[in-house]
């Protein structure tokens, strides 16, 4: 049971779904922040975001797995990790050029997506020299980004929609806060119990996260 948890949470977490997280929060928490006109311009935003940072390195790894260039898309070896981590940051580099003077997006979404692309070239480097976590990473960069953006951008609440039942559900922004404390170490303690790492490498993703994501929230306000 343990081990099905310990994959389920890899999976939610996966470094690339992160991005599209902070999106959909930010959208329902304050969706003034952006500049939508009308609601096919908030989808052409959602998508082309979500695209970018999540379908085409996607695509880019499952192309690689197909010619055999990695093993598997867990890619245990670290080695294997140095194509799909130069692929992803070249995508969030370009995601990032494409959002920094966009007035349709908030700089509480420029900022993460700068910190994530930092934190994926640090992660590349530091692969070089031992299998740092990349789930880890991406769970530090989430839970500080958040956090930043929840004290800076967020009215104390969030409405989540429930279209199949034409309801909404109110959630406190703390408790949103809490909520991705606990799936953030959630992430390290699966992936320590699925044996991926060591703690260093859990630790030390955890550190790379956050720093990236504090550097990034410097440089853009």
């Amino acid at each position: 049971m343990l081990r099905i948890s310990s994959h389920i949470i890899s999976v939610i977490m996966h470094p690339l779904f992160i991005i599209g997280y902070v999106l959909l929060y930010i959208i329902m928490a304050n969706p003034y922040l952006f500049g939508f006109s009308s609601p096919k311009a908030q989808g052409l935003v959602i998508i082309s975001v979500l695209s970018i940072a999540i379908m085409f390195p996607l695509i880019a790894i499952l192309m690689m797995k197909a010619l055999g260039l990695i093993s598997s898309l867990e890619m245990p070896d670290k080695n294997e990790r140095i194509g799909p981590l130069i692929i992803t940051g070249l995508f969030y580099m370009w995601l990032y050029v494409n959002v920094r003077n966009n007035d349709n997006i908030p700089s509480e979404l420029t900022f993460f997506i700068l910190g994530s692309t930092i934190a994926v070239f640090i992660g590349l480097t530091i692969n070089s020299f031992t299998k740092i976590s990349l789930h880890t990473i991406a769970a530090g960069g989430f839970m500080a980004g958040m956090l930043l953006v929840i004290m800076n951008s967020s009215y104390g609440f969030i409405d989540i929609p429930f279209p199949i039942f034409n309801i909404e559900w109110r959630v406190s922004d703390r408790m949103m806060m809490l909520i991705i404390l606990l799936l953030g170490g959630a992430v390290g303690s699966a992936r320590l119990y699925l044996k991926a790492h060591r703690p260093d490498e859990i630790y030390g993703g955890y550190f790379v996260g956050i720093l990236s994501q504090m550097v990034a929230y410097n440089i853009i306000f």
